[in-house]
């Protein structure tokens, strides 16, 4: 029998049943766009995250000093560091995740970051209106603060809040800048913070514990020469002990980064194919009784001489139709997913031409592979036992 004439019995009976074969393509549909939009998630989180440390620069150098009883890095030390060679400057931060804010009535809570001047240029710190902290506000311990745009639009309403005073834990502070935006991800905004200077924060907060130093490498030629006379300071201070701190650059974290991103979205599809295998297995349920139901049909069939290779094939281009249908119907739900989530979420999901093409074709190889087993079953029935079943 030809092709083209198995494609048509086996279109007319995935047709003839449409419930059943909707109800069926459902676990394909569920997999196939959950592929999609869990990829998408994971591509485009990695994709953002990249992008705001390349954008840092490929001479920043991050050391951080870990464990409370770790002895904290003098402002003597870091004046000597700066000397040292392939190092251009040092910005110190002295960061507080959670400060309680204040104007007029409106309270909030925000993340609060104390450093020098050098730290716009250092972490690629742009203002959109007002300015950002100068070497005046520091030396003269000065109650100044810049704030995102976020923490501006939580307490003020507005961004337009150069000039205004709040309260930051209950200190009084005049707003001199505001922070340019650079917008949401999946990993948090960085509108929402404020920063004030350094020598302010120390009494504000009453500690001196800096444990974070953005170092800025002469150049990216540089990075390795400076990075190795970091750890020669760090060697000498604590004994050797690694564990007491951590140095790192751009290129160390993008590695580590895109090793953690490429395990998350490796989870998140294999979470996503569960759903595949699933309708797979719904397939193979639904052939199986299908067979039932048409066990007079194959056995008329093969007395008026369909061979058992006829059967085989028919039944796996329904199973494959099903699974096809069902991947198209799940891409076209990827997408419209994937969409909705941008709009609600205001995230960039990126979706990958590939993803979408292999999770078409895995689905209907699900389709095969799980109708494989009723196929051969209904190839093998006796036509006799068949009829007299019927």
């Amino acid at each position: 029998m030809k092709f083209s004439k198995l494609l048509t019995i086996s279109l007319s009976s995935v047709l003839s049943n449409k419930v059943r074969t909707i109800l069926t393509m459902l676990g394909i549909i569920i997999g196939i766009s959950s592929v999609i939009i869990m990829l998408a998630i994971g591509e485009g989180t990695k994709n953002q995250v990249i992008g705001m440390i390349e954008g840092l620069g490929t001479n920043l150098i991050t050391v951080n000093i870990i464990g409370n009883k770790t002895v904290p890095i003098s402002e003597e030390e870091i004046n000597k560091l700066r000397n040292e060679p392939g190092i251009r400057e040092i910005a110190p931060v002295l960061t507080q995740p959670n400060v309680n804010i204040k104007a007029g009535d409106k309270t909030g809570i925000t993340t609060l970051q104390a450093s020098i001047p050098i730290f716009a240029e250092i972490r690629k710190v742009e203002v959109s209106n007002g300015r950002f902290i100068n070497n005046i506000d520091e030396r003269n311990r000065y109650k100044v603060v810049v704030i995102g745009t976020e923490t501006a639009k939580n307490i003020f309403g507005t961004i337009n809040v150069v000039g205004k005073n709040m309260y930051v834990n209950g200190t009084e502070f005049n707003i001199v800048g505001i922070i340019k935006s650079t917008g949401s991800s999946l990993m948090g905004s960085s509108d929402d913070r404020i920063i004030i200077p350094l020598s302010t924060a120390e009494r504000l907060l009453m500690s001196t514990d800096i444990r974070t130093f953005y170092v800025e490498a002469e150049n990216k030629d540089m990075v390795s020469e400076a990075m190795g006379y970091l750890q020669l300071f760090f060697n000498r201070k604590y004994n050797k002990d690694t564990q007491a701190y951590k140095i790192f650059n751009q290129t160390s974290l993008l590695e580590t980064i895109n090793s953690t991103t490429s395990s998350f979205t490796t989870m998140l599809a294999g979470i996503a194919g569960i759903s595949l295998l699933v309708g797979g297995i719904g397939i193979m349920n639904i052939m199986l009784v299908s067979i039932i139901e048409r066990t007079g049909e194959i056995g008329i069939r093969k007395a008026i001489g369909a061979k058992r290779s006829n059967i085989l094939i028919q039944f796996l281009i329904e199973a494959a139709c099903i699974s096809g249908f069902g991947g198209i119907i799940g891409v076209i739900f990827g997408f419209i997913g994937t969409y909705g989530m941008q709009v609600l979420f205001k995230l960039d999901l990126v979706i990958s031409n590939n993803v979408v093409i292999g999770s078409f074709i895995f689905s209907v190889c699900v389709g095969i592979v799980f109708g494989m087993y009723p196929a051969i079953k209904a190839s093998k029935l006796n036509p006799i036992e068949a009829l007299r079943f019927e």
